[in-house]
């Protein structure tokens, strides 16, 4: 893993910078970015800010870029505004669903079973997947900004996916939704994904690729990787746990149900503090502001952050093997 990664907290905090350097171009971005209104007020507090920056290396230009393409796609897109009823034809069979635990960082769990493909409609998979995403920002604890994506490979087959679906879902996780994932465990990938994976992964960004981690049940190591994040007492068989219970769409729906009564008051400024709400919206074409950005980035102290042409190294294009 990169030394960028190794200095990012279980929580998605950032200690590669001084906190005052950070706060600098946060502030700088805002600027940037101008006044918003709304929910995109809302959305841009510091922490989020602070995540497109990491995403970026700290570059202010690039994360001004991504985040008012961002900020525009939300604009259009509406994805708080998605609820149950929406998406619960995609989300019958069970192939994403938000776990009841938490792992012991305390991160939202969305576990995924790629057997369980019911759709194939891109525009279905790509909303509920968002659904998904949301929902699970709705359960983060105040003290945590990531989740854990737990992928459950048992009778995979490559029918199970397409290309266009994965390109579509890392660009969404990967430029939407920047430094929320924290973890990915793929859970006994068979071999035949192995073509997969080396055509899927110039999709992702190498920061992603460096949160991939590969755990296969006859591997001696995988036990004490899954207990280290999780309490295996709640964890389902599947994945090596104890809980035998079978997904149950019904019992699903009424807490997605209950979920989607609390969106409103996460999107109020009593429950974003962070965010001050602004009469006027600027442009938000991702272009704009640039030659400003750069001209400010050129007055930093280059020695104090990574430079913008450091990034982390890639590990191997093959899918790592078996240890027994």
């Amino acid at each position: 893993m990169s030394s960028e990664s190794n200095k990012t907290a279980p929580n998605g905090c950032d200690n590669s910078l001084a906190p005052e350097v950070q706060q600098r171009k946060i502030n700088e971005v805002r600027r940037l970015i101008g006044p918003q209104s709304g929910k995109l007020a809302l959305y841009c507090s510091d922490a989020s800010i602070s995540r497109y920056l990491r995403a970026q290396n700290w570059n202010v230009n690039k994360a001004v870029k991504m985040l008012k393409a961002t900020l525009k796609w939300r604009m259009e897109y509406k994805p708080e505004e998605i609820r149950w009823g929406d998406v619960a034809k995609e989300a019958e069979t069970g192939k994403i669903y938000r776990a009841s635990y938490k792992d012991k960082h305390r991160r939202p769990v969305l576990v995924m079973r790629p057997r369980c493909q019911n759709s194939k409609s891109i525009k279905g998979q790509i909303k509920y997947l968002v659904y998904c995403m949301e929902n699970a920002i709705l359960n983060l604890p105040q003290d945590q900004e990531q989740m854990v994506w737990l992928i459950d490979f048992h009778g995979f087959s490559l029918s199970n996916i397409s290309i266009k679906v994965t390109r579509e879902t890392a660009h969404v996780l990967q430029e939407r939704y920047p430094e929320r994932l924290g973890v990915a465990i793929l859970y006994d990938p068979p071999k035949i994904f192995e073509p997969f994976w080396t055509v899927a992964k110039p999709f992702l960004e190498s920061k992603t690729v460096a949160k991939v981690k590969f755990v296969y049940s006859d591997n001696p190591n995988a036990k004490s990787i899954m207990d280290d994040l999780f309490d295996m007492e709640l964890v389902e068989s599947a994945f090596g746990g104890k809980d035998d219970a079978d997904f149950e769409i019904n019992k699903y729906a009424e807490r997605m149900r209950e979920d989607d009564k609390k969106i409103p008051s996460f999107w109020t400024t009593d429950n974003n503090s962070a965010a001050t709400l602004l009469p006027i919206a600027p442009s938000l074409d991702p272009t704009n502001s640039e030659l400003e950005s750069d001209a400010s980035e050129e007055k930093a102290d280059k020695s104090s952050f990574p430079r913008d042409d450091e990034d982390d190294t890639l590990v191997d294009e093959s899918l790592p093997s078996k240890q027994k």
